[in-house]
């Protein structure tokens, strides 16, 4: 049952589970109701599935049962749900019907619109811990779901939908990812959620298809979410949580591979930043951005091994990896600018740079160009721009001399006298007059060059050292 038409909806769906009579356990929400619960009442043959529903709102007794909690709407407080919860469920049951039984807890923290709404995000933490067979492991799912109905009523029918399609895909679809992050979307649509986080462990997931990048780019590649965010450690984060009331540092690329030069502009943009912001700016959080609309600008689709190299070599160097399918900038900051009011820094080289006042990245926005960088810089964003070398003639060519047409040159004047753009000094000439796309080629002739303008990591784990070999 791969095909989206051959899944049932989601009413039929509770039905099969209630059915199954194998598949029992406890539905834990707060937030937005019980909505999910609520389709297994209404399907009929919810005792053969519904073990216990609760809803601890008040936050004074949702303290007393799962522990204080910085924020309700958390992975911290789901995951306490689920510590709660799942044992006290198999204590409970585990003599009476252990031997027959899958046993599971869903539990929910949801942040829906309110009566008296704010502009706070409208989001929340899913999380499911089941068996597969009785008395067997447990296994685990967490995602992060935004909700981007402009109801309470339509955003908790979409939490209510999504539960039900993640419990199903948890009991009949995990033997393929693709179908599985498909099946979420199931009477819904990617205009009233994004799933921005999936996390997946348990020996029920050992596949290889559900390592933690994999899944963040599948999450992309299906335009389930718009950006997807990992540590150098390799583990998936959650933006909400961890760019929460931090500053932010940005550069986007192709990293194909990256070069001194990245790691060039990376340094003198990061110098500037704390220098402009001060102990604002300090111990922000560094991101370096693979934009999916670049990987793909070919027509080709890079495979997901070649991405994952790339991803490899920058968290060896370190680096936070960001996926997205942003090809406006004005996008990107507004992403960050979601989970953060603390300043924002974006370095970019002179070139892309020029690209920020090409119209056709504003051509959906009514008001055009200006709207662009009215977004963009909205909030405490600051734009570094590094120099670009031109090997014809050995000048180096600076912000100011943007190539911009005469009536975009008020508009640059202005961004620079108000200091929203900031140009960067003093470039090391060593690597300035090879940007990455001419590494690339170097590598693809084979000219030995290239091995002396990338980092060592590159060298010593990358797939360019292969191709880069010279002919002997």
């Amino acid at each position: 049952m791969n095909s989206v038409n051959d899944r049932p909806g989601t009413l039929e769906k509770a039905l099969k589970i209630n059915l199954a009579h194998t598949i029992y356990g406890t539905f834990a929400e707060i937030g937005a109701g019980q909505e999910i619960a609520n389709w297994f009442f209404r399907a009929g043959g919810a005792s053969g599935t519904v073990a216990k529903t609760m809803s601890a709102y008040d936050m004074t007794i949702s303290d007393e049962i799962y522990g204080k909690c910085s924020r309700y709407v958390s992975r911290q407080r789901m995951c306490a749900m689920l510590e709660h919860e799942y044992p006290m469920l198999i204590q409970r049951l585990n003599a009476k019907r252990g031997t027959t039984t899958t046993f599971f807890t869903l539990a929910d923290t949801i942040r829906a619109r309110s009566y008296r709404d704010t502009k706070e995000e409208c989001h929340g933490w899913l999380g499911l811990r089941f068996q597969t067979e009785p008395g067997g492991p447990s296994n685990e799912i967490q995602l992060h779901v935004r909700l981007l109905d402009d109801s309470n009523a339509r955003q908790s029918d979409a939490v209510g939908k999504l539960g039900v399609n993640l419990l199903y895909a948890a009991f009949y679809l995990r033997n393929d990812l693709s179908s599985f992050l498909q099946s979420l979307l199931d009477d819904l649509s990617r205009k009233r959620v994004e799933i921005d986080m999936i996390d997946f462990t348990g020996p029920v997931f050992a596949a290889s298809e559900y390592q933690d990048r994999l899944v963040a780019l599948k999450l992309v590649r299906l335009g389930l979410a718009d950006a997807a965010l990992f540590g150098a450690d390799g583990e998936i984060w959650q933006a909400s949580d961890v760019l929460y009331k931090k500053p932010v540092f940005l550069k986007r690329g192709s990293f194909d591979p990256i070069t001194k030069l990245n790691l060039d502009m990376i340094e003198r943009g990061q110098a500037a930043f704390k220098a402009d912001f001060g102990e604002a700016a300090q111990n922000n959080v560094e991101i370096l951005e693979i934009t999916m609309h670049n990987l793909l600008a070919s027509g080709a689709e890079v495979p997901d091994s070649e991405f994952l190299a790339r991803a490899d070599v920058l968290q060896a160097l370190g680096k936070n990896v960001l996926i997205s399918k942003y090809p406006e900038f004005h996008r990107v900051s507004s992403y960050l600018a979601r989970h953060t009011q603390c300043p924002i820094g974006i370095v970019l080289g002179l070139p892309l740079f020029q690209e920020l006042f090409n119209e056709r990245w504003c051509t959906d926005l009514e008001g055009g160009l200006l709207e662009a960088f009215g977004r963009l810089f909205k909030n405490q964003v600051r734009v570094y721009v590094y120099p670009m070398g031109n090997p014809m003639n050995g000048q180096i060519v600076g912000v100011n001399d943007a190539r911009v047409t005469p009536e975009q040159k008020h508009l640059l004047h202005y961004l620079i006298d108000t200091q929203s753009v900031r140009a960067l000094e003093e470039p090391n000439q060593d690597f300035l007059f090879h940007t990455s796309a001419e590494v690339r080629n170097m590598i693809l002739a084979r000219d030995s060059q290239w091995q002396s303008l990338v980092p060592d990591i590159v060298l010593k784990q990358g797939p360019w050292r292969e191709i880069g070999q010279p002919v002997m």
